[in-house]
């Protein structure tokens, strides 16, 4: 990893440690990211055809949620499986996490994500809106590390964002958005983001919209068959299950 990809990840744990009070504005579509009525009961939608793809994909027994962030998940997690692992970098995250997932079924780990070294085998893992924020010539490693962490037979779901503007507030406007192609994959986009918090701080951070197929082959170099599919606006999510060498 380079210093300046370095420098860039550091900035974007910066942003999510200080965003953590207000990230549910954007996945509840509140304050700056309300768009209307109509917008949001489209997001919602969408959102709930991803829950009814994740109950029927059922990750039980010991569950590693990735990037677990303020718990949106790992509530829908805890409706099929044993026993979580939530882990994330920031403990600010994690505090709000607790909150929402009281009781010993959850283990919170504060860890940086891309030097994660797992210390046992899971039956399943679920990444959130994480891989996107994953630099593409660190994804091969990354999903490396997560297929290992599964056991044979273990499960894998993920769901991430699409190519949508009104997807994001209203005031991230396009002088805040600076595209550049990254090396890796050659379908991918890399997009260097400007995001503004609601004082007004601005950070820099990764985001990558992944192609489906790329997501696919990644994954299946690693014993990791998956499907991926797209909402229709919103949202990509897929599943899988991790098969012997």
């Amino acid at each position: 990893m380079t210093e300046d990809l370095r420098d860039i990840l550091d900035e974007q744990k910066a942003y999510y440690q200080a965003r953590a009070l207000e990230y549910d504005d954007w996945f509840f579509r509140h304050g700056r990211y309300d768009r209307g009525i109509e917008h949001t009961r489209q997001w919602e939608a969408e959102v709930e055809e991803v829950r009814r793809a994740l109950q029927t994909a059922n990750l039980s027994g010991h569950v590693v949620d990735i990037a677990a962030g303020t718990g949106i998940w790992t509530q829908e997690l805890l409706k099929t499986a044993d026993h979580i692992t939530a882990i994330d970098s920031s403990e600010e995250m994690l505090e709000l996490n607790r909150r929402r997932a009281p009781g010993n079924k959850v283990t919170f780990i504060i860890t940086d994500l891309f030097y994660w070294q797992p210390v046992m085998a899971y039956d399943a893992a679920f990444m959130g809106f994480w891989l996107s924020h994953v630099p593409p010539s660190q994804l091969y490693e990354f999903i490396g590390t997560v297929a290992g962490a599964l056991k044979p037979g273990g499960k894998i779901f993920f769901i991430d964002s699409l190519l949508e503007p009104s997807s994001t507030a209203k005031d991230h406007t396009e002088d805040l958005i600076r595209h550049t192609q990254a090396s890796g994959p050659p379908k991918s986009e890399q997009v260097m983001i400007r995001r503004r918090l609601n004082n007004g701080r601005e950070y820099d951070i990764i985001k990558v919209f992944y192609d489906p197929h790329e997501l696919v082959e990644r994954f299946g170099a690693h014993n990791l068959p998956v499907t991926v599919k797209k909402t229709e606006n919103f949202f990509l999510y897929g599943w899988g299950t991790k098969v012997e060498e």
